[in-house]
């Protein structure tokens, strides 16, 4: 993949913040014409580094104002057990996020449901039926301070 330059992170960092500006605008905000803004941004999404494009719904919004914070930790971490574990939940929509972590535990999953009550049925239905689980703590987020989707994107 070829490095970016002070126009890609332009562009990426423009398109972060309004993904569905015009050719024009975005050309214009860089200091391109149409075409070359074009081109690069056809490149960037080629090689990867533009994924996709999404609407950001707000949680709240849609009746979904729960996040939950979900500490797993495994029996053992076995490849076929952590794969496992990546697949099920891959399945499920309340999970937002999953990362395999370093430290004292194994996971750290956020889910998003409606109240205390679909967590629970999350976790009694789903996440502990689950094989191979030793232990799981939940952590409730009372308030959001800061949420982003922008990578910091500085340009050098």
């Amino acid at each position: 993949m070829r490095p970016l330059d002070r126009i890609d992170r332009k562009i990426l960092a423009t398109l972060q913040r309004d993904g569905r500006i015009s050719l024009a605008d975005l050309a214009e905000t860089v200091g391109l014409s149409p075409s070359p803004c074009l081109r690069r941004v056809r490149l960037l999404e080629k090689d990867g580094v533009i994924s996709r494009y999404v609407a950001l719904v707000d949680q709240q919004a849609v009746g979904l104002p729960v996040s939950v914070f979900v500490s797993i930790k495994m029996e053992s971490q076995r490849e076929e057990a952590l794969d496992r574990f990546a697949k099920a939940i891959s399945r499920w929509p309340e999970v937002l996020e999953c990362y395999l972590m370093t430290g004292p535990r194994d996971y750290l999953l956020r889910v998003v449901v409606a109240d205390l009550a679909a967590y629970e049925r999350f976790l009694k239905d789903k996440l502990t039926r689950l094989p191979g689980l030793a232990s799981i703590e939940s952590s409730f987020a009372l308030e959001q301070v800061k949420y982003t989707n922008s990578l910091p994107l500085a340009e050098t």
